[in-house]
């Protein structure tokens, strides 16, 4: 494996736990009243293919740009005030650059949400690539887009690539990338379908010592 792609929400941060909790109580219940939406569904899309989806598929009680404000809001308070760092990080990051390991944050938030998380932990050039869905003209994960972007953009094959996801949709899109899926267990999603991911993981120290042995196999 040439290169890890990291997935941000839920992964490098603990910002599930706050996006599940502001879907549940908040703009779910504002933007589909009358509809019982398994948060799965969405969890790992961008937040405006959110919207679309809601709309296809239950239509909507309130408009586009109020959604996309309302978790643009939410966000800013998310990722500047709330969120908590994944433990080891700096130190699993340079394990992997020693190693000569390619590294990627690849996250279907926009960058400005990216942005505030790298300058909140100083992770400004700590991977070699960071990668949004914005930057592509393609489906929202469970499409594999993304994660062939971001290998292509690191000058590999997905197959050469290990993609850390928490999110049902994530570890479909990760394994129809042809990558290797490591699925990172968080209480926030409960027991969603993580069947594709090729290993399990549930806490920091269990993720390094997979990725490492990952990288080195």
């Amino acid at each position: 494996m040439n290169a890890v792609l990291f997935d941000m929400d839920g992964v490098l941060v603990d910002s599930e736990d706050y996006w599940v909790e502001f879907e549940r109580e908040e703009i779910f219940p504002a933007t589909v009243p009358d509809a019982e939406v398994d948060l799965a569904e969405t969890s790992g899309m961008n937040f405006r293919d959110i919207y679309d989806y809601l709309e296809a598929e239950y239509g909507t009680a309130i408009s586009r740009t109020e959604f996309v404000a309302r978790f643009e809001a939410a966000a800013e308070e998310i990722y500047t005030e709330r969120v908590a760092l994944l433990d080891g990080l700096y130190d699993l990051l340079a394990e992997l650059d020693d190693r000569g390991v390619d590294t990627a944050l690849v996250s279907s938030s926009p960058h400005d949400w990216i942005d505030m998380v790298l300058e909140r932990f100083d992770l400004e050039g700590a991977f070699d690539r960071v990668i949004s869905a914005d930057d592509i003209d393609a489906a929202s994960k469970p499409e594999p887009d993304v994660f062939e972007y971001a290998a292509a953009e690191l000058g590999v094959s997905a197959a050469e690539c290990v993609v850390v996801e928490d999110s049902e949709n994530g570890i479909e899109a990760g394994d129809r990338a042809g990558a290797t899926v490591v699925a990172y267990r968080i209480a926030a999603h409960g027991d969603i379908d993580r069947s594709r991911a090729d290993a399990v993981v549930d806490s920091p120290a269990a993720l390094r010592d997979r990725l490492l042995e990952a990288v080195t196999t």
